[in-house]
């Protein structure tokens, strides 16, 4: 299976998939003249610094509200659209690829997946779940991508020395291992949401609450988060409920 995209394909995807996102919202908006209105449903997208606990309080997150979390759950999804393993997923993932290395693996005769196609993919995905919302999306740009308007964007953070801790802790590494890991994570990351999104993800106006993670618990960056929705949430445009089916 031939995944390879043209660098005008890496960069048009994505902005075709917010075009027929917001195609489906203005055709929805239209409706909601004809037919009684509801609360659109939200999607929380938190981004992260690593180290800063984002898996943990995402989840923490999601049990309080019954929502479901994407975090690795993304990428198996995407390995199961595209029919590729998920490993090979993982390793474009929120990660920046030499273009050079890329054309190296298009003469090999071993499967692999271009990051392009993996953004393509990605973003498609995050769109279709917003449509649906009541979910908590981890990473992946997610702040950067979807709808303000129906979007509770998120950034945790926190200061290294409590970041190494949390990794040391994590992964039982040296101190040392933990803060080379910490930076060439993040690293990676911002700069996969940069080249693919034209954001830088670490500054605070992309975001709706910044949370320093390491001044609270898991449990109360989840309270803050969870109360924060509800405060939002009034404040969402309406969208049309389906017509009543007539009985026959």
């Amino acid at each position: 299976m031939n995944h390879q995209t043209s660098p005008k394909q890496m960069a048009e995807s994505p902005e075709r998939a917010r075009c027929h996102l917001q195609a489906h919202l203005q055709k929805e908006t239209a409706a909601a003249a004809h037919t009684p209105a509801s609360p659109r449903p939200f999607t929380i997208a938190l981004s992260r610094e690593a180290g800063a606990n984002g898996p943990l309080v995402a989840r923490a997150v999601a049990e309080r509200l019954g929502w479901p979390v994407y975090d690795q759950e993304l990428l198996t999804r995407i390995a199961e659209d595209m029919g590729l393993r998920t490993s090979l997923v993982q390793s474009v993932d929120e990660k920046h690829v030499h273009w050079l290395l890329e054309c190296l693996q298009s003469f090999s005769a071993t499967p692999h997946l271009t990051e392009g196609a993996y953004v393509r993919h990605l973003v498609e995905l995050m769109l279709s779940l917003a449509t649906h919302g009541r979910c908590v999306i981890l990473g992946r740009g997610a702040a950067a991508v979807l709808p303000v308007a129906t979007t509770l964007r998120v950034r945790l953070l926190g200061a290294l020395p409590d970041r190494i801790a949390a990794i040391r802790n994590r992964f039982g590494i040296s101190a040392e291992d933990a803060r080379t890991w910490i930076e060439k994570t993040d690293r990676e990351r911002v700069r996969f949401v940069q080249e693919h999104f034209h954001k830088d993800p670490t500054d605070p106006r992309h975001y709706d609450l910044v949370i320093n993670s390491a001044r609270f618990s898991v449990e109360a960056c989840a309270e803050l988060i969870v109360e924060a929705l509800q405060r939002l949430q009034p404040a969402a445009a309406p969208c049309a409920r389906p017509p009543a089916r007539s009985s026959t």
